[in-house]
């Protein structure tokens, strides 16, 4: 860390030829430092599988629970990609005392500018935040169709009940987690929280092609404790 610290002050001349600075690397490695050079953590230090269960059992996560409202872009329907409940047993590493609810538009999370984000409450509430196509358009075609829908808010996942290796999500390509290490699709993506400015932490990831079919790539669901802000990213080859 001293030495990415005394490269990201002291910039070598070299440094115009590199894609990005040299502390992104730290980023791999799940941590960050703030101008000052204090540690921030990026990700947790337990993995626990989303595994196939049934749809009528019990699970303190779930992945797509339908929603009724709809997407100001495409016009279809909005969707809970993650519902988690802090307070089970399993979970108690998040330090999280309720309901955290990740919510967006499963057709344009993957066309925005940016990642899509919601604010949650702890007894459940969501507000979805404003969000901006890459390509300025207001408006854009849902391709997501109604039996889409349907398996992705009816899918049978359910948390594991044991803790995998930390790098499970990392070295596998098919598999849906909470906490550990991404399986990034391209780069590392930490996202900056639109109200603290600190980097979030990283929290699941949802394989598309797991919930529903013809889907690719990855959802990246990334949350803020202190301002209880999430944040949903897309990454596909």
């Amino acid at each position: 860390m001293e030495t990415l610290l005394e490269l990201e002050r002291n910039p070598r001349p070299w440094r115009k030829g590199l894609y990005v600075d040299p502390s992104s690397y730290a980023q791999i490695g799940g941590w960050t430092f703030d101008k000052e050079g204090q540690k921030i953590q990026l990700n947790f230090d337990t993995c626990y599988p989303m595994v196939k269960g049934t749809t009528s059992e019990k699970s303190p996560v779930r992945i797509g629970r339908a929603r009724e409202d709809t997407c100001p872009h495409c016009g279809g329907r909005m969707v809970d990609m993650l519902v988690l409940d802090g307070r089970d047993e399993r979970l108690k590493f998040l330090g999280l005392d309720g309901i955290l609810t990740a919510t967006c538009c499963p057709n344009c999370v993957g066309f925005l500018k940016g990642p899509a984000f919601n604010s949650f409450t702890l007894d459940g509430g969501v507000e979805v935040f404003p969000s901006e196509l890459f390509d300025g358009a207001e408006k854009t075609d849902c391709y997501v169709s109604p039996e889409d829908y349907k398996a992705l808010t009816e899918n049978p996942f359910v948390l594991g009940e044991a803790p995998v290796p930390l790098f499970y999500g990392a070295a596998c390509q098919d598999v849906n987690t909470v906490g550990g290490f991404a399986n990034w699709v391209q780069d590392a993506e930490y996202t900056t929280c639109p109200h603290c400015g600190k980097p979030m932490k990283y929290l699941a990831q949802i394989r598309w092609d797991t919930v529903f079919d013809c889907a690719e790539g990855t959802l990246y669901v990334e949350f803020c404790p202190d301002c209880h802000i999430v944040s949903m990213q897309h990454q596909q080859t």
